[in-house]
């Protein structure tokens, strides 16, 4: 496969495409032209795949530590899923989607340590906050500097891996997210039992913190550290410049995005429906405290081993089965993965919720996080695959901007809103939870369906380019 699906105008825009970043004698023919050595490519992910620990860990912890919060500020549940979700969307929709065409241009290294940097002083500041409104805006800076990793990190790793490559490399890529999701949970229940035993520590000026202000201020330092991974990674030379511009901006995004609208559409619009069913996620723990009693502690330990555990066997599973399927040459294996997963976990979501025991219940988690592990990095892989460079970064910024609007925003604070209004009870948690798995969860499967046809030929479309091209 040729590294560059174009002509001679898009070489000419690849740092170091004759050089020793870039093809020639420095990349092995594993690494494929143009693409860096293998063990560089590789290093590239690991360092990515950490930095992205962090983001989930940061982002995550606040569904553990929910119920002590709105304890503390006496919240509603719909005020609550005000914390848990749009406090991450508002600051994704106003910084990562006007930004987002500087990650087709800009070294991309930076744009993420600077992020990291702004997000991890801002988690830190969370744990300072003495009222809602404190937190909230800590929560929003949270999500501002977040905002720009996904989509940069994954702009990287497409520019290290020919397409053929991409499920194993994204599929590595997310054992950040798993790390970072589970260590949410086991983390921040370990640290919040430290803290219950040995007490709050008394700061000056701050005074007294409550535990889930210590366990905040803790995550949040880590980052600062990480960040001086970044000068190690090298910037890859960009690869499959199709549009003949390097300047490319929002409209030419939609516009590209429009005319393969059969390919692009069921993907955007069936993430889009499926993401509102992400707010039972946010609300695991105090579903799990009111409906069977379990402390955030308790919850956190137990889901976050589970979570790891599940979600990591997914990873090796979901790339090992996208790649038989492309050994048997069917270039749309990635994209199976995501709808047999998908159909196999509902029924083990949708009755989730109404398990009689916590065990049963967790049980049924861990097909839904086998599946997560699965399918999520498919999704992205397959984005990617199919993505020109020149666009790339927006096109996977208003793919992350969707399932972070919906599903990280709107979605939590839906699910408090249905249990406020609709089953009007703190106690009917699981009726909300079941209801939005109900609703979303076949409709974006069906939605997703549409897709696999046309993601097919356009992928055979793509290689047949490249190889006339190499």
């Amino acid at each position: 496969m040729g590294s560059v699906a174009g002509d001679d105008f898009s070489s000419s825009f690849q740092p170091g495409a004759s050089g020793a970043e870039g093809a020639g004698p420095a990349a092995t023919p594993a690494a494929g032209p143009g693409y860096p050595p293998p063990a560089q490519a590789w290093f590239t992910v690991g360092v990515l795949a950490t930095v992205t620990t962090v983001a989930m860990l940061d982002q995550n912890i606040l569904g553990l530590l929910i119920q002590q919060i709105k304890a503390d500020f006496n919240l509603t549940d719909a005020e609550a899923g005000l914390l848990l979700g749009p406090t991450q969307a508002i600051f994704y929709a106003l910084v990562a989607v006007p930004f987002s065409r500087y990650i087709d241009r800009w070294t991309r290294k930076w744009i993420i340590a600077g992020g990291l940097i702004v997000w991890s002083l801002a988690t830190a500041a969370s744990g300072l906050a003495a009222n809602f409104a404190q937190l909230f805006i800590a929560r929003v800076v949270v999500g501002a500097g977040e905002s720009v990793n996904g989509p940069t990190a994954y702009s990287m790793v497409a520019d290290c891996f020919p397409r053929d490559k991409l499920p194993r490399a994204v599929s590595t890529l997310q054992i950040g997210s798993v790390a970072g999701s589970g260590l949410s949970l086991l983390l921040g229940g370990l640290m919040i039992w430290l803290v219950t035993t040995l007490g709050s520590p008394d700061l000056p000026i701050v005074g007294t913190l409550r535990p889930w202000q210590v366990v905040l201020l803790a995550l949040g330092l880590p980052g600062l550290l990480i960040s001086l991974l970044l000068i190690k990674v090298k910037e890859p030379p960009r690869h499959n410049l199709r549009l003949k511009t390097r300047n490319a901006g929002f409209k030419k995004t939609i516009s590209y995005l429009w005319l393969h609208v059969a390919v692009f559409g069921p993907m955007f619009l069936g993430l889009t429906i499926g993401s509102l069913d992400a707010g039972g996620r946010a609300w695991g723990a105090a579903f799990f405290e009111r409906t069977y009693g379990w402390s955030p502690t308790q919850y956190g330990i137990v889901s976050g081993v589970v979570s790891i555990v599940a979600m990591l066997a997914g990873l090796y599973l979901g790339a090992k089965w996208a790649e038989w399927f492309q050994n048997r040459g069917d270039p749309a294996g990635a994209y199976r993965v995501i709808l047999y997963t998908r159909l196999v976990a509902i029924p083990f979501a949708i009755f989730q919720p109404l398990m009689p025991t916590p065990e049963l219940a967790m049980a049924f988690s861990s097909v839904a996080y086998l599946s997560l592990g699965m399918n999520g990095p498919m999704l992205n892989a397959v984005m990617l695959a199919i993505s020109p460079n020149e666009i790339r970064g927006q096109v996977m910024t208003l793919y992350l901007f969707i399932y972070t609007v919906v599903g990280v925003g709107m979605a939590p604070f839906v699910t408090g809103l249905t249990t406020d209004h609709i089953f009007t009870s703190p106690d009917d948690l699981r009726w909300s939870i079941m209801l939005l798995h109900v609703v979303f969860l076949p409709a974006a499967l069906a939605i997703t369906w549409l897709g696999l046809k046309p993601f097919r030929k356009e992928v055979e479309r793509l290689n047949a380019e490249d190889a006339r091209v190499a």
